[in-house]
């Protein structure tokens, strides 16, 4: 099969297009055909070795998935050769390929009347987003949610999560056009913080009160000004870190407003608590078949991978993009 291949930890730059044999499906595992392959912040850091767990050398990156079953393992019950699925690698790797192997655990039955490109798309963006909403924040109907980084492919998913769980939505973002990406997916207001000061517009937005909720994926000295601007009793969600630069934010602000720090690790959380994991995607599986969920897709295929990863680590990604191996 053809590849994406890491040999070594380093810049992306270092990886390269191969030949690898095909694998083949253990017990409880299933085989699939990949159509597409969402491209993650995750993803980026892997190859560098910066990632939290590293798989051995070598390994094919890509985290997740879209594609047809073609050979199941013993003891496979949920899926037949031929089942249209969206799955997550094991260990987070595997689907920058032609072919990759996942637990039939880790797979779930593609959408009706979704294509795989958009499949690929909403395993770990809508996951992560709304277990960081429903099970770490908690978020209530009627409170206000703050979205960093809102029109990258998790931002917009924690957008229109946000909107369909009842809250009110503020979109901060660094430019105009991301600004009406956010719009489009249904942000009720928006920040543009690379020409607004972003702790005293949340407040002027929510009339001095602060943001209940803060989804932040991105790190660095925003993060601080965000939480700054937190509402009493609020959360502050810790998804990632896209500037590169791990904030320190002082606790005595917690203190001061009775707020959280909360860490939002999911694919940690899907690991400790399968069954909640499963009822989660069945939930977004539920959304997206009734069409409350529109991701915004932009493909590449797999030769063009460099240009997809310099979009995402130079933030400028709009919504979610997915390699196509075929």
């Amino acid at each position: 099969m053809r590849a994406l291949i890491c040999r070594e930890f380093g810049p992306w730059e270092q990886l390269s297009l191969g030949t690898l044999d095909d694998p083949s499906p253990g017990e409880g595992e299933i085989l699939i055909d990949v159509r597409a392959a969402g491209v993650n912040f995750p993803d980026l850091l892997i190859v560098q070795g910066k990632y939290q767990v590293l798989p051995p050398l070598p390994f094919v990156p890509g985290a997740e998935g879209a594609g047809v079953v073609s050979e199941v393992g013993q003891g496979v019950t949920r899926f037949e050769i031929g089942d249209p699925v969206v799955a997550v690698g094991t260990g987070l790797i595997g689907s920058f390929a032609e072919k990759m192997v996942v637990a039939e655990s880790a797979a779930v039955p593609v959408p009706k009347g979704m294509d795989f490109e958009t499949g690929a798309g909403i395993s770990i963006t809508y996951a992560t987003s709304y277990y960081a909403l429903k099970q770490r924040a908690r978020l209530a109907e009627g409170e206000t949610l703050l979205v960093l980084g809102a029109a990258g492919g998790v931002g917009l998913a924690a957008v229109e999560l946000g909107k369909e769980m009842g809250a009110r939505v503020i979109a901060a973002v660094s430019s105009q056009d991301k600004l009406d990406a956010a719009r489009a997916a249904g942000a009720d207001l928006g920040i543009n913080y690379s020409e607004e000061p972003l702790k005293q517009r949340v407040k002027e937005l929510t009339e001095g009160r602060g943001a209940d909720v803060i989804y932040d994926p991105v790190g660095g000295d925003y993060s601080e000004q965000a939480f700054r601007a937190a509402a009493w009793e609020g959360r502050h969600l810790v998804i990632g870190f896209a500037t590169g630069d791990i904030p320190r934010i002082p606790l005595n602000l917690a203190l001061l407003k009775g707020a959280s720090i909360v860490g939002v690790f999911w694919g940690s959380w899907v690991e400790r608590e399968p069954e909640a994991s499963a009822q989660n995607l069945r939930e977004l599986t539920e959304m997206f078949e009734k069409g409350v969920l529109r991701p915004l897709i932009s493909t590449y295929p797999l030769d063009r991978y460099l240009e997809a990863f310099r979009a995402l680590a130079e933030r400028r990604a709009r919504g979610k993009l997915v390699l196509l191996p075929g």
